[in-house]
Order: structure tokens, then sequence, then C-alpha cells
């Protein structure tokens, strides 16, 4: 007998795989990677369970901008992002000779994804009647297929709900799971800051796969119609910024002070490239200086000049930044 466990590498997910592995299901977990999702999955190896991952990031989108079930508190399509993954689990279910589909959602938990209600609307609307099991809420839910027809053991299953993670730890401890993420911070579009800049992709109508990637690799500036310039917070951002630079690409760094690194998309003029040399200054270290020397290159040409600017003005800043 076999089942398909999403994963989401939340502990959640992990242990109801692992509570229905342990009553003698084989069970295949699968990952869906988006790119709004910030936890770094593990490797099977991790926790004993063998694990596909399935990029479904484009087809995601659509969900993004017009959920019919609406958005939670932020941005975040919550129904309609689990109605999508479990049907998607559902079309993959002949192919893996699975005979349901586990997840480690809990009762309560989540305000908006997780009362009854809804509950019961996602296993309807992905087509998983009967076929969805919920192990550590189970009790406390109606009795699917594989319980009546004793695939797994009901009295096995749990009645977790809430908010509380007090049993979830236990269970972990037993299972010998001693690292795992905290339960918040792993869809961006639950944050605040990172669904207001999404949204406002929205309203100039360029929400796409490359803009989402450039807004989580720095600050994000929309400097025309055709120009992006994203501008790095830390070290690690100027290396991944440097590192993704395309064939024509910009790369704006400061000279002979401390400051960002930046990465210039798109088309751009003599105007534009002042302008960003500009809110690179802005982020520089210029210690009491009115001004600096910013480098601007296109490295895979060969080409490299410099500018000496000021830093732009905050009210323009904020006129540019997404």
């Amino acid at each position: 007998m076999k089942a398909i466990a999403l994963i989401s590498g939340g502990l959640d997910s992990i242990l109801a795989a692992k509570l229905i592995s342990g009553l003698g299901i084989d069970i295949i977990g699968l990952k869906f990677k988006t790119s709004f999702y910030a936890r770094p999955g593990k490797t099977q190896d991790s926790y004993g369970i063998e694990i596909k991952e399935i990029d479904i990031s484009q087809q995601f989108l659509s969900i993004v901008l017009n959920p019919r079930y609406g958005y939670g508190s932020n941005i975040n399509p919550c129904i309609d992002c689990k109605i999508f993954m479990l049907n998607k689990a559902r079309e993959l279910m002949p192919g893996f000779h699975a005979e349901f589909v586990v997840t480690g959602e809990v009762l309560g938990q989540r305000p908006m994804s997780q009362n009854r209600q809804n509950l019961d609307l996602v296993e309807k609307k992905s087509g998983l009647e009967g076929f969805l099991l919920r192990p550590l809420s189970a009790k406390l839910l109606k009795e699917t297929t594989p319980e009546k027809e004793r695939w797994v053991d009901r009295q096995q299953l749990l009645a977790l709900s809430g908010r509380s993670r007090r049993e979830q730890i236990k269970l972990a401890k037993d299972f010998g799971i001693k690292e795992y993420p905290q339960p918040a911070g792993g869809c961006l579009l639950t944050n605040p800051d990172f669904s207001e800049k999404i949204q406002k992709l929205i309203n100039f109508g360029e929400l796409n796969l490359e803009h989402v990637e450039l807004l989580k690799m720095g600050r994000f500036f929309r400097l025309s119609e055709k120009a992006r310039l994203i501008v790095g917070r830390n070290k690690e951002e100027n290396e991944g910024l440097t590192k993704s630079m395309k064939k024509e690409d910009y790369l704006f760094m400061p000279q002979d002070i401390m400051g960002p690194a930046a990465l210039g998309r798109g088309d751009f003029n003599n105007a534009l490239i002042r302008l960003s040399c500009s809110i690179v200054c802005r982020y520089c270290d210029l210690d009491g200086k009115k001004e600096t020397e910013v480098i601007y290159q296109r490295p895979y040409e060969g080409k490299e000049a410099v500018l000496k600017v000021e830093p732009l003005d905050e009210v323009s800043l904020a006129g540019f930044k997404i």
C-alpha cells in the first residue's frame, strides 16, 4: 500500500508522513516548489522519506493573480494554493501507484485555511473526497476511506487541534527528529512587506517569475517601464547579484568606499545610468561626504566607466522603489 504525502518542509507535514509510514504504508513525499517559498528544503535522507520535488512556479502565478477563494491576511491565496497542490497530487497518484494522499494539516491551526469548513472545501474541490488523510487531526474529522477500509488504524491517528505546538514537539522527539524549522517563515506571501511589493508588481501588470526572483535578491527599483535596479542589502546579496548577471546586465559598485553592489537589468540610457549610480550612492558609507564615485560596467562586454554623483534624495528614492 502506497500513499503520497505533501511535504512543505515544516514539521507538521514530516510528522504526518512519518506517522503513516510507521503504520506500514509506503510513503512517497511530494514537495511542490514555487518562487514564493522561503524555507530551504531538506534532503530525503534527513527524515528517511523519499521526497520528489516538482516545480510549479509558473502555474502558481495565475493563482496569486486571481485566487477564486481570496487572500489571507496579506496576499497569500492559501485555500486556492492547497486545492491546486492537492489536485496535482491526485493527478500523480496513478503514476506512483498511490491509494491516498496525506497532509500535515491541523484543525484550527490556521484561521483561514484550516478551519473545518475550509478543510472540507479543499478536500472536495481537489477531487480527493474520502482519500485525503490528515493524520494529526484525523480523530476530530470524518472517517476517510483508508480508515474505513482498514488500510490504516484510526486508533493510531491523532486528535490535535489549535495553534499549540507542544504535542508536535513531543512527537518529533519520539520520532528522533532533532532539527526542524519554526512554524512561521515558509511562504513569502504571508510576509506583509513582501506582499506589499508583490501587490505593486501586480498593479503595474509586471508580476512574473523573473521579477519575483529579483525582488528576493535585494532592494527593487523600477526606474522605467523597461529598466530595473536591484541593490544588495548585505554581502550575501551583493555576491548573489554579481553571480546572477546576464550578458546584457549592468553592474554598479562604489569606488574606494563601503557600499552595495547593484544589478541593472533592461534598457538603460545615460540618464538611467546616472540615476542608478545616485541610488547606489544613497546606500554607501559616505562618512560625511556629499558625493562619491560609482563604477558602472557591463562585465561581459568589458566596458567600464565612473560617475561622480550625489545620493538620490529620499522622496525621489521612494518614488522608484517597489
